[in-house]
């Protein structure tokens, strides 16, 4: 990528920190990365996987999320500090994207006892299956292997399960349609001061379809940066908690 295309939307991204709470538009995020609309909204799209508006989206209720389990901020106080006039409409995007209310994610410290399933998604007999491959410097936790419509964690997954390591997965029985494949994950770097980062790693789309044995997705795992979305489904800790088998949602 172009060192001019990161560091325009790197600005842009800035821009949307800086005003989260505030009415944003494109014309600004474009102003803010020295770009024209149109060109600015294809460059930020090609680098981040989604739209201007759906990453600021994605932003908002990521600092929702967080001002919920370290502050005492009223939901009503958040949804406005995160730019939404009603807290309706928060509340509504909030549970739909998290897969939890507002304020059930607050008595649960934003840590759920299981993640949401979506229903009404019925298997086509396709296997999505692959290899997890990951730097060899990094011991890994448990790894969140998911299976979603978009290039983000957000909503039930229709597919997921948590592996004990990187390595191998398959998840059965996708339904039909396209798909990536997301996969969350903490790993700490074999040095002396034994730093955990957040890792991730996304494959797709891929096209299930009946008839389709299988369908192949490997996945390399990298430290997060500042492009990529956040996780916004209401996961466990996954330092934390068992492994699981694979389940159909």
């Amino acid at each position: 990528m172009d060192e001019s295309v990161r560091q325009a939307v790197a600005r842009a991204i800035v821009t949307m920190h800086e005003n989260l709470g505030d009415y944003v538009t494109i014309d600004d995020l474009a102003r803010s990365a020295m770009f024209s609309k149109f060109h600015f909204t294809r460059i930020f799209q090609r680098t981040t996987g989604l739209s201007p508006g759906r990453f600021l989206a994605a932003l908002r209720l990521a600092e929702a999320k967080r001002l919920l389990v370290t502050t005492s901020i009223s939901v009503a106080d958040i949804s406005h500090q995160v730019g939404y006039n009603s807290v309706g409409t928060f509340s509504a995007r909030f549970s739909g994207s998290v897969g939890l209310s507002p304020t059930r994610y607050r008595q649960l410290r934003g840590q759920p006892p299981r993640i949401p399933e979506r229903e009404g998604a019925p298997g086509c007999g396709t296997t999505v299956r692959g290899q997890l491959s990951c730097p060899p410097e990094v011991q890994f936790g448990l790894v969140f292997v998911g299976l979603f419509p978009g290039r983000i964690v957000e909503g039930p997954p229709v597919r997921y399960l948590i592996l004990p390591r990187p390595g191998p997965y398959a998840l059965p029985d996708v339904p039909a349609g396209e798909w990536h494949v997301i996969v969350h994950t903490f790993g700490t770097e074999h040095r002396e001061d034994h730093v955990t980062r957040a890792y991730t790693g996304i494959a797709g789309p891929l096209t299930a379809r009946r008839g389709l044995v299988a369908g192949i997705a490997d996945v390399r795992l990298r430290s997060r940066r500042r492009f990529d979305p956040p996780p916004l489904l209401a996961l466990p800790d996954l330092r934390h908690v068992p492994a699981r088998q694979p389940i159909a949602v």
